[in-house]
């Protein structure tokens, strides 16, 4: 029988739901529990494909193609899990799937309402998450905070199954904080107990609470915490900010936090086995070098856009006991004149994925630095199309090669569409998404990275490199060294007589784990140590 944890917040945003849903599940893995993670936001779109990654950072993508919240990377890389379509789901997707069945008649005619059509939906997903990964706990964050209006259908939902379930089969941890008022030099319990107070009125009262404090808290006022929110006081838990992210599930594991957690759901587990967490810790908070990667993006003002990928390269870096500072160059600031003094103090350039032609002439300056000056490069999705550019125009000579994206004039097309799309607009209204055999070629940097002749990568792209150019690059030494098995898709290209000129259209960063960095990434980071040394 599944087990399931519901964490929700309030006070503030922002506390840090995602990371202790995390580490619980990383913590819960480690007793031989099989855990899957889901991320319930409020907001009414179908999922972030649409969003600004301004205001949403990354959109990160799952092994079956699911586009979904950032978070969902924090859960596959922290607990070493892999997510699916059902561990991110959005309002705007519950309502979604409950209007397509009005509209195919599956209600009969029913009123379609908040209860219990909504909730209903809701109910389903959380179930599903489980039943496709036959897991024996199913954690669920529920984004935004107790009080707010998007939220209270996931909350009526999650209430409801504790009545649907046996008693010992659901579990709520409410987090909050614990504010500390300088000038008065005090610690505040107020805003904690009227966020259980809120959450209470709503039919759910919290198994355990987990505080978020600047400053440990004294056992008296876990005490009164306890007292005023109706749990025991071993049952509050404190969340002190850590040196590193991966301190937190020790932290909490030394409070007993998952031991109350087993305990409560009656599930009968040895203590968890955290020496590779333990030495993680050890390892990250005394690395012995530094390798300063350029990291040319439109996005950079956020740097939440591109999390997948600096988490990539530090796993990178842990593997040659090196810390990665990212020095964050916005491409629309590069240009022929200034490229040298922007990235003349750097180890290795990385361009990232992305869409749209702003800020493209700066990422195509930037790899033309790179190749000249014998940097390491690593390219990602449009980082290969925009390599290919770069070589087809200023060594090839096709000065009007270009993006089929940016430009649909031009003579020199270094991208097409996907060989299925037989239109434009069906090319436009479909990414290629999840993960893709990659057959790799014998002899070539990528097969030294991987070590093996077929490798599955994630993909989120549109536009695929113009096989019709393949010669004439290979002649300029930028060789394929990677293709789909029926090898229509270019995957890999790599330049010879370069210390590291590699490029993917897939992003490997997504797969990446502490314990196992992506393999191209982390050659990469090496040639970028070698470089620095």
């Amino acid at each position: 029988m599944t087990k399931y944890i519901f964490i929700t917040g309030g006070v503030v945003s922002s506390l840090g739901k995602g990371i202790n849903a995390a580490s619980l599940g990383r913590l819960l893995k480690n007793r031989g529990l099989k855990v899957t993670n889901q991320k319930f936001d409020p907001y009414i779109n179908i999922d972030p494909r649409m969003m600004s990654p301004y205001q949403h950072g990354e959109v990160f993508v799952t092994e079956d193609g699911a586009e979904t919240d950032l978070d969902i990377g924090h859960y596959e890389r922290f607990i070493d899990i892999e997510c699916n379509r059902y561990s991110n789901v959005t309002m705007g997707k519950v309502y979604d799937l409950v209007l397509r069945k009005e509209r195919s008649g599956e209600y009969n005619g029913a009123t379609v309402q908040v209860i219990p059509h909504i909730t209903n939906e809701i109910k389903e997903l959380i179930k599903r998450a489980g039943q496709t990964l036959n897991a024996d706990v199913v954690i669920t964050e529920i984004g935004g905070s107790v009080g707010d209006i998007e939220s209270l259908p996931y909350l009526e939902a999650i209430r409801q199954l504790k009545t649907d379930l046996a008693k010992d089969d659901v579990m709520y941890i409410h987090n909050t904080l614990i504010p500390y008022l300088h000038a008065a030099g005090e610690m505040k319990t107020k805003p904690t107990q009227h966020s259980v107070k809120e959450l209470r009125s709503l039919g759910i009262q919290p198994n355990m609470i987990v505080v978020r404090s600047e400053y440990p808290v004294p056992q008296e006022m876990k005490d009164k915490i306890a007292l005023f929110c109706n749990i025991k006081s071993e049952e509050v838990i404190e969340a002190l900010d850590a040196e590193t992210l991966y301190e937190v599930p020790l932290r909490l594991h030394e409070q007993n936090m998952d031991q109350l957690v087993v305990d409560y759901l009656g599930l009968e587990t040895p203590q968890p086995e955290l020496s590779e967490v333990e030495e993680l810790v050890k390892l990250v908070k005394s690395l012995k070098e530094t390798v300063r990667i350029g990291l040319v993006g439109k996005y950079v003002e956020l740097q939440d856009a591109y999390i997948s990928a600096v988490e990539a390269m530090r796993h990178a870096g842990y593997a040659f006991d090196a810390d990665i500072d990212i020095k964050w160059i916005n491409s629309a600031d590069v240009t022929s004149e200034n490229v040298a003094e922007l990235l003349g103090d750097v180890d290795g350039i990385l361009v990232p994925g992305g869409f749209g032609d702003r800020a493209i002439d700066g990422k195509i300056e930037a790899i033309t630095y790179a190749r000249e000056q014998k940097i390491p490069f690593f390219g990602i999705s449009l980082g290969l199309q925009l390599a290919a550019t770069e070589i087809a125009r200023n060594v090839i000579g096709l000065k009007t090669a270009h993006s089929l994206e940016f430009d649909t004039e031009t003579e020199h097309q270094m991208t097409t569409f996907h060989p299925d799309c037989r239109t434009a607009r069906e090319a436009d209204s479909t990414l290629r998404l999840g993960a893709h055999p990659c057959k790799v070629s014998d002899n070539t940097k990528a097969s030294a990275a991987y070590g093996e002749e077929l490798v599955y990568e994630r993909h989120r792209h549109r536009y695929e490199m113009n096989l019709a150019y393949r010669a004439q690059l290979e002649e300029a030494g930028f060789i394929v060294s990677g293709i789909s098995p029926d090898g229509r898709l270019i995957e890999i290209m790599e330049l010879k007589d370069h210390p590291y000129f590699v490029a993917c259209q897939f992003h490997p960063e997504f797969a990446s784990r502490p314990n196992r960095p992506s393999p191209l990434i982390r050659e990469f980071i090496r040639a970028a140590l070698e470089h620095k040394n």
